[in-house]
């Protein structure tokens, strides 16, 4: 895979966090420790599924004192493209699967003066390691975490019972409502934000903290979302000489792999930048649905990123 070494691990723990999300504990297959990450961190975790192979990117809960494991959120989607039905029905303990090497999209800032955590729904994996590593630390942060109730709040007592009144729940059930503009403004000089959940609430409050006057680089967000579907398209390599068809439920990335092409990426979620290629011609639109790209970029045809971005029209050609 373009993204690095491969990791055989075994599925040693399946816990329903739940009704919709399910924690699961990846063991290395060899015994050894697994690599160390920072908080922020993710993997993919491929899954061979008949003849394909699924590739999906999840935020690291947390590493074994004794660095044997690791542990994953997984929200079963009602959307699935497959990865997380895959994950919720037919991985059970003892499945084999393979990750990749830990990739950080989403650091903490360590020199920080204060640490605002913000969390929405499943967003809250990396957010409960930010935690962890912010109270190793001894440093001053608090965490506030929204959920449709405390049911569906995936790990709720885990981060109350670790961090006591740094947590604050915001419960649809009971009409409370993240308060953006009440938590930004007044913050200490030096402190930096990190927000991760659905897309609507991620701009939210990085435009509350732009109008609180925030500076940019002290706002942090990690943006992973599924490529959305489209009309087929085909893909033709100008370099390799090659032309695959991209179904209309597929990512172009997928259906470069699904033909043999080891193309680049990493976050395989639009974030990153590693899977951006050059444009040679495109018969058509191109839809862009990564946040990575500048609109002087988007707007000049001659990039794309492979994993979430398409084309509406007939052929795209590409400078692989």
């Amino acid at each position: 895979m373009s993204g690095g070494v491969e990791i055989p691990v075994v599925v040693s723990d399946i816990e329903q966090a739940t009704p919709t999300v399910r924690r699961f504990r990846l063991t290395a297959a060899s015994g050894q420790p697994l690599p160390h990450f920072a908080a922020g961190s993710h993997v993919v975790v491929m899954m061979e599924s008949g003849e394909r192979i699924i590739r999906n990117a999840y935020s690291l809960v947390d590493r074994a004192e004794d660095g044997s494991s690791y542990s994953i959120g997984v929200l079963k989607t009602r959307d699935s493209r497959g990865g997380s039905r895959f994950m919720h029905e037919r991985v059970e303990v003892g499945s084999r699967l393979k990750i990749s090497m830990p990739v950080n999209l989403f650091p903490v800032f360590a020199p920080g003066r204060r640490h605002l955590l913000v969390a929405g729904g499943i967003g809250v994996t990396p957010i409960y390691a930010m935690a962890d590593e912010l109270k190793r630390q001894g440093a001053d942060y608090e965490i506030h975490y929204a959920v449709r109730d405390e049911a569906h709040g995936a790990f709720v007592g885990e981060l109350r019972e670790r961090h006591g009144d740094r947590l604050t729940l915001y419960r649809s059930d009971l009409s409370e409502v993240l308060a953006v503009r009440e938590i930004l403004p007044g913050q200490p000089f030096g402190t930096h934000l990190y927000v991760c959940g659905p897309q609507g609430m991620i701009d939210a409050v990085l435009e509350g903290g732009r109008e609180a006057g925030w500076p940019k680089e002290h706002l942090h967000s990690e943006h992973f979302q599924a490529p959305p579907s489209g009309d087929p398209f085909s893909a033709r390599l100008a370099k390799a000489g090659i032309t695959c068809e991209v179904r209309s439920d597929q990512s172009l990335l997928e259906a470069l792999e699904e033909a043999g092409v080891d193309a680049p990426f990493l976050c395989r979620g639009g974030a990153c930048g590693q899977c951006e290629v050059a444009v040679v011609d495109a018969d058509g639109e191109l839809v862009h649905n990564d946040h990575y790209l500048s609109e002087d970029e988007r707007s000049s045809g001659r990039k794309i990123m492979l994993c979430v971005s398409r084309l509406k029209g007939r052929e795209l050609v590409l400078d692989l």
